[in-house]
């Protein structure tokens, strides 16, 4: 039964890199924050400065401007257009305030100062204008605009419509909003606002679609603003494109486990678990530092080469992730490295932990697990026990700060259970939900389930269920699938519970995905052949299990033709990530694969180096060892990629 059996170097060089990135790509980014007649906003300079940092080390040639009036405006978008216009790819981001009036919309210069609406042609830039240059290039045109943050005009000197009109109907355009089409975006209260920081978190993402790379920003901005803020997106892309055309590699988490393990260090080691604490590779983790606090482990001593080599592997993930540890790592160990100034020129924009707003405390102390964004990984409630009188000061202080934000209400009721006042959390939770935020909802109708703090009502648990469902939460999509195949506190209705775990696998549940994937091979829902690709789509969106189950598929060829190479590529992909499972089930299990797919694995392994006995499919101490290399810092996506 499928259920039982359920239960190298990675270098990129420099020149694989930036030959993928041989097109022309020109960007324009302007961000207005120093507003002189209407309401300053704190980020949007941040936002500007941050992101053109990023599209440079993409390959895009950058015109930058920052509170600009409206003369610098139209004569840098002049300057943009006259480049662009023969690129392959041209990119506007906007970041400010921005409106519409009469399905038109309107961004917003430094020196603007409407008194009617009249004024609005002569103080303001149509985005026409921006639009209007980009359509002289025949190549992808990308919209990024992160305006509609809240009406400007609230004094009522002018009446316009919140948030920005849905536009573009051209060949090749993709706009991409903060939010909604006539919904207003939070400017954020860090650094950056929550939709430029989630696409920051993500744009270095190698080999990923940009509609996959839309798809985790608005999974990230829904987390980290409880479903207040669900940002949109209106294409017409012909062809696909990627920001880093870099072959597909592994999560975050398992890169950094891999640069750890390569360079034998304690303190990289110590950076995995403050920030992975229940990872897949914690294990591996604890018992290097254990050892290390024994004088039983040295740093490993590389060649010239090899240190070449880990220098871009710790680059490549800094650049990445984005993490200021990483950074100052690379700059202890590389001060001359070849990419010194860009990582100096990432610091900068990056706060230290000690300048973190309580925002950004609470958000990091008591942020659910199923809640976590590439940049927030979600603290487990054991942990978050442990610190509950911290996260509560940061949450209050962070619900003061943002009224407007319930999340940090439902933060707050998160701590609050963790220190024990329950009474007190479950009304949080109930103030949380009322204002709209999703994970408050999902854990008050939790409680209602178990009936702890309130009565336990299935009724109430249902409509809450239901209300966050509709406002786009994986979690409370799931949880009423389960309830409507069960049929017992609900009539049954399976068609619906298919429908909802869909939905749930569109917006970038893993979860959900890989249950379509089981009851697909099971005949339950959709066809066979189905099956794999849902448990494929799974593990890259980090249900690593998802690796164990396409290759199970595979190898017996269930469903589709029988691929033991695609198997083996399976199977070393989550040896690199999962939590082991892969590695025990080919050493003490290998009787249950067939000898073409190891055959497979022990030649991939060869090629990376690792493997240097006979190819026969017969697992032996030599293809132990290879597997154990290639899980402890030898994972090389190159090797995993096709033919």
């Amino acid at each position: 039964m499928f259920l039982i059996r359920l239960c190298a170097a990675m270098l990129l060089t420099l020149f694989s890199a930036f030959a993928a990135l041989a097109d022309k790509r020109v960007a324009l980014i302007i961000g207005n924050s120093d507003y002189q007649s209407v309401g300053a906003l704190d980020n949007p300079i941040n936002d500007a400065s941050d992101l053109a940092i990023a599209l440079e080390g993409l390959g895009f040639d950058v015109f930058l401007g920052t509170d600009l009036t409206r003369d610098e405006m139209l004569s840098l978008a002049e300057s943009y257009g006259a480049t662009a216009a023969d690129s392959d790819v041209s990119l506007l981001f906007y970041a400010g305030h921005g409106f519409q009036v009469d399905g038109r919309n309107y961004l917003v210069p430094v020196d603007a100062n409407l008194t009617s609406a009249a004024d609005i042609p002569e103080q303001t830039v149509a985005m026409e204008e921006f639009v209007s240059r980009m359509e002289r290039s025949d190549g992808i045109r990308l919209v990024f605009l992160d305006a509609c943050r809240d009406n400007p005009f609230e004094d009522g000197v002018l009446s316009v419509d919140e948030g920005l009109a849905r536009v573009g109907s051209a060949a090749d355009f993709l706009f991409a909003y903060a939010t909604q089409p006539d919904n207003v975006a939070f400017d954020g209260t860090g650094r950056n606002s929550f939709f430029t920081e989630a696409l920051l978190s993500h744009i270095y993402t190698p080999g990923q679609d940009i509609s996959d790379l839309l798809i985790s920003v608005r999974k990230d901005v829904l987390a980290a603003t409880g479903g207040r803020q669900i940002p949109w997106d209106n294409s017409s892309l012909t062809r696909q494109f990627r920001f880093d055309n870099s072959p597909v590699t592994a999560s975050e988490e398992t890169l950094l486990w891999q640069v750890a393990a390569n360079a034998q260090d304690a303190s990289l080691m110590q950076l995995y678990i403050d920030r992975y604490p229940q990872g897949a590779h914690a294990t591996e983790v604890f018992a290097f530092l254990d050892e290390a606090g024994q004088g039983g482990t040295q740093t490993r001593a590389l060649s010239v080469e090899d240190q070449d080599e880990q220098a871009e592997r710790l680059w490549k993930l800094a650049q990445r992730s984005r993490m200021r540890p990483l950074l100052e790592f690379y700059l202890e160990q590389y001060p001359d490295g070849s990419h010194a100034a860009q990582a100096q020129r990432l610091i900068a924009s990056i706060p230290r932990p000690e300048d973190s707003t309580p925002g950004g405390i609470c958000e990091r102390l008591a942020t659910h697990p199923r809640d976590r964004t590439a940049s927030i990984t979600g603290v487990p409630f054991s942990r978050l026990q442990e610190n509950a009188l911290t996260a509560i000061q940061a949450c209050s202080a962070a619900a003061a700060q943002s009224p407007d934000l319930s999340h940090y209400v439902a933060l707050l009721a998160r701590a609050t259970i963790a220190a024990g006042d329950v009474e007190r959390a479950v009304t949080l939770y109930k103030q949380a939900a009322a204002e709209g935020d999703l994970r408050a909802m999902v854990s008050l109708a939790q409680l209602h389930e178990s009936g702890t703090g309130v009565p336990q009502d299935m009724g109430t648990a249902l409509d809450l269920y239901e209300r966050a469902a509709a406002g786009g939460s994986a979690d409370a999509m799931i949880n009423l699938a389960v309830t409507l195949f069960e049929g017992q506190i609900v009539p049954k209705d399976d068609a619906r519970a298919v429908a909802l775990l869909q939905q749930a696998a569109e917006g970038g549940s893993a979860k959900a995905t890989f249950n379509l994937g089981v009851l697909a091979q099971d005949g339950a829902a959709g066809e066979p052949e189905q099956a794999l690709g849902y448990f494929q789509k799974a593990a890259r969106d980090g249900e690593y299990q998802g690796y164990l189950a396409a290759a199970i598929l595979l190898d017996e060829g269930r469903g589709v033709p029988r691929d033991p190479l695609e198997a083996a590529r399976m199977l070393l992909r989550g040896a690199a990530e999962d939590n082991g499972a892969i590695l025990d089930q080919l050493s003490l299990a290998s009787d249950q694969w067939s000898r073409d797919t190891l055959m497979e694995v022990q030649r991939l392994l060869q090629k990376a180096g690792y493997y240097n006995s006979t190819i026969d499919g017969v697992p032996g101490p030599n293809f132990i060892s290879a597997l154990r290399q290639w899980r402890s810092g030898g994972f090389d996506p190159i090797i995993l990629a096709e033919n």
